[in-house]
């Protein structure tokens, strides 16, 4: 394919997917299968790899991200962003309406909208094209988080139709909604790592990481429900969102005009009730007047604009009693503290038990057995203890003393500086723990051996067949054939039967077998390192390409690897350093697992950068960082994340950070520029 052929293809490429992304995410009306949506990604992908010229900066690729951000630029928002006046009094939403009506008079119409819980954001177009996104901040200046917000696939690039201003800005909320929500909390618990409390802050939390290909995994929402400006092509606040919509925009299809104060409160009336069957959190409704010449003539305070108001829905809280407090010990040896509750109705399910955290949150709280409690659901979604009715306290109550020792071997629990949980340090024979480890390293993104799956471990393990994961290639027909274990589903509430029978044993030793196969990143996931989920295996074995040398690394060959801190070293030192671990992985070696990078699919043009390490920062002019990364390892040089002595090479391009620059003279790295580069690998 020449480069007119290849120009057309990724023009008609790109258009195709534009329409599939607006269809799935903002219509919800797919029409083609998600791999022949795959499919298309990939050869428009291959073709911009193979003519990075004709990489447009709307490509539909965008969403995938891969740009890595060092540092957010702040940036001053050209109309202040400014926050709402607040209520949660039906009698304040008539006061805010009689003040409309003595300042216009009795012609007024309202636009009622969803208050969605997610994180501010406004987004510049020009020409049609996205440039920039900046959020909030503190109204007056924001952060610059264009290269993240790309990867939100409901966002358009590039936007549809026509009629929209040369240059104008659209303002919304960039939500998290359930289902995102609770698969990567999921993630975060494998990982050994803190849950996030709510939607919000786990949105909040995935703007601000550095390195966009992460932002993409997360599945972020956005919805918009603004067009700042005084010189807009439209009458109506609401004729703005009809406008955005037509353009590719998401817009709430909960939105309505109302013109009296009752269909103001029937609106708000409705939506108290029926946001518990959203898929995404809102805490109240937003009021504003419609016409944009009253909003003119209303005008603004200091801190919010007098046309615009939002009733916030109390939390939904009830009472009820503190039966018991259990504890949960998880894959990592956490051990949760969970209250046993009077069971109640909230927010539309019943509640039997709430999450109290840690030591911590018991002693803040100073909640005790028999307590009548006020639990609410955190984000609408988890349930938390948030107080105690010391009216109803019994008399001769005493402290909740948080157990010394572990609930499922009696191991003296442990607990790190600086970290609030407790920790049983009995990796490996507390049996939640090894189950945990065992169920992770089936897993599918882990080993992917599924034919272990539905309760199978739990079989194996009360059997005494597996007590860590390199038992597992020990298994037999003979010692696994009639199994079996009689349980209730926790669904129906009937009895179940698991038995190993002829076909189930030989597809779980087939299992097994393919699992030696699986590539090495996805093994040392699999290991359950405290800290090492998925992206930062990838990473380490990037850089150090087998285990013998990752064995091997010190410290400060470890934080050199990008996005590895020093909490992540430490974790992986401290595992290495551990008889039981490195007799694991010599039985591992033994079984035939892989423990070094497929040579074959280190694709090389050269080893003209053989044994040098760079460090790339700041904006290029022919390549994206993540493209100079790659071409880098293509002519055998690595990457690395910070500046040390060992350092061959800071890469700078414009706008680099000062310190970097300040650090490598310090060290006496050589900088080199673009050019030089390009130079080096001619």
């Amino acid at each position: 394919m020449d480069k007119l052929q290849a120009k057309e293809r990724i023009a008609a490429l790109s258009d195709e997917i534009r329409k599939h992304n607006h269809n799935y995410y903002v219509l919800s009306r797919p029409t083609i299968s998600d791999y022949e949506f795959d499919m298309l990604l990939a050869e428009l992908i291959r073709l911009e790899n193979e003519f990075p010229e004709l990489i447009e900066p709307d490509s539909p690729t965008g969403h995938v991200g891969g740009g890595v951000t060092k540092e957010f630029m702040q940036v001053q928002h050209k109309y202040p962003m400014l926050s709402l006046g607040n209520t949660y009094s039906e009698e304040e939403i008539r006061d805010f309406e009689e003040r409309i009506h003595k300042t216009i008079g009795d012609e007024v119409e309202y636009v009622c909208e969803l208050k969605f819980d997610g994180v501010a954001i406004g987004l510049t177009y020009q020409n049609g094209r996205l440039v920039q996104a900046v959020t909030r901040g503190d109204g007056v200046r924001g952060d610059d988080v264009t290269t993240n917000i790309k990867t939100i696939r409901s966002i358009p690039l590039k936007l549809h139709g026509t009629g929209f201003p040369e240059e104008f800005e659209i303002r919304g909320e960039i939500i998290l909604p359930h289902a995102s929500f609770e698969k990567m909390n999921e993630q975060r618990l494998e990982d050994g790592e803190e849950p996030f409390a709510n939607p919000r802050n786990a949105a909040s939390g995935s703007l601000k990481m550095l390195d966009s290909a992460e932002v993409a995994k997360r599945s972020l929402d956005g919805f918009f429900y603004y067009l700042p400006g005084n010189d807009l092509p439209f009458k109506t606040h609401y004729e703005c969102l009809l406008a955005a919509k037509s353009w590719g925009f998401k817009i709430s299809e909960f939105a309505v005009r109302c013109k009296t104060i009752e269909e103001i409160f029937d609106y708000l009336n409705t939506w108290d009730k029926a946001r518990h069957e959203l898929p995404f959190d809102i805490d109240g409704i937003v009021m504003k007047v419609n016409d944009l010449k009253q909003q003119e003539i209303l005008g603004y305070t200091a801190k919010s604009p007098r046309w615009a108001m939002s009733y916030k829905f109390k939390a939904e809280q009830v009472t009820t009693q503190l039966l018991s407090v259990a504890y949960q010990v998880g894959r990592t040896g956490a051990v949760t503290p969970v209250a046993n509750l009077q069971p109640v109705q909230l927010a539309g399910t019943v509640v039997k038990r709430a999450s109290l955290h840690n030591a911590d949150i018991i002693n803040n709280l100073d909640v005790r057995i028999g307590d009548m409690v006020f639990v609410e659901k955190g984000g609408e979604i988890i349930p938390k203890i948030i107080g105690v009715d010391l009216g109803q306290r019994v008399a001769g109550s005493t402290p909740i003393a948080f157990i010394g020792t572990c609930p499922e071997c009696g191991t003296a629990l442990k607990r790190t500086e600086g970290e609030s949980a407790w920790y049983c340090p009995n990796e490996t024979g507390c049996p939640p723990q090894i189950k945990g480890k065992l169920e992770h390293f089936i897993s599918r993104k882990a080993m992917n051996i599924d034919s272990l799956g539905e309760g199978k471990v739990e079989i194996l393990f009360d059997n005494g067949l597996v007590r860590n994961c390199a038992d597992l290639y020990d298994l037999t027909f003979d010692r696994l054939i009639g199994l079996e274990k009689t349980y209730q589903s926790t669904e129906d509430k009937k009895e179940k039967k698991i038995s190993f029978r002829e076909k189930s044993v030989a597809n779980i030793l087939n299992g097994i077998e393919s699992s030696k196969n699986v590539s090495f990143d996805r093994v040392l996931y699999a290991l359950g390192i405290r800290f090492v989920g998925e992206t930062v295996a990838r990473k380490l074995v990037a850089h150090f390409i087998s285990l013998d040398k990752l064995m091997n690394a010190e410290f400060n060959d470890l934080i050199e690897v990008e996005e590895i801190g020093e909490k992540i070293a430490q974790s992986i030192l401290s595992w290495f350093s551990e008889q039981k671990n490195t007799e694991l992985i010599d039985r591992l070696r033994m079984a035939g697992i892989h423990f070094k990078m497929d040579e074959s699919l280190i694709t090389r043009i050269s080893d003209k950068l053989s044994g040098l390490t760079f460090v790339v920062s700041g904006v290029f002019e022919n390549f994206s960082r993540d493209d100079l990364k790659k071409t880098i390892e293509l002519h055998g040089g690595k990457n690395i994340g910070s500046i040390s002595a060992k350092t061959s090479y800071l890469l700078a391009g414009e706008n680099m950070g000062p310190e970097k620059r300040k650090k490598a003279e310090k060290l006496g790295v050589a900088i080199v520029s673009e050019d030089d580069f390009i130079g080096m690998i001619q």
